[in-house]
């Protein structure tokens, strides 16, 4: 099953854990809506490191209630993925799952551009 959405962010509330001359690393708590393929909300933690030319890497763990190609349920997903350019990528890897995704497996990609366009692209086994 292929699912495409856009998500909106809802919240983000982002706090230094360590900073060096050009650099720091922090954590970022988010919350996001979806609209598409899949309808439903989500929480989402990062870690991110930011590098002196303004580069970012960054992983995460985000729940994802709602619905999905008549499903409906929660899905885990793990994030790695970085910020260059203005525009942030992932790939996303299905950790987990519950409802009617209990034992869903899959993979995927996140794309946010300069644009404001915000996507999420995942294949479900």
């Amino acid at each position: 099953m292929k699912l495409h959405a856009t998500f909106d962010i809802a919240g983000w509330d982002e706090s230094p854990i360590h900073e060096w001359e050009g650099g720091k690393l922090t954590r970022a708590s988010v919350k996001k809506t979806f609209a598409g393929d899949i309808e439903g909300d989500a929480v989402l933690e990062y870690v991110m490191t930011y590098a002196p030319d303004g580069t970012a890497a960054f992983v995460g763990l985000e729940r994802l209630t709602g619905t999905a190609g008549g499903r409906k349920g929660a899905l885990v997903l793990q994030q790695v993925g970085i910020f260059a350019g203005e525009a942030a990528t992932a790939a996303l890897t299905v950790v987990g799952g519950s409802g009617d995704f209990e034992g869903a497996s899959g993979s995927g990609k996140m794309v946010a551009d300069p644009s404001g366009r915000v996507t999420l692209d995942v294949d479900l086994a």
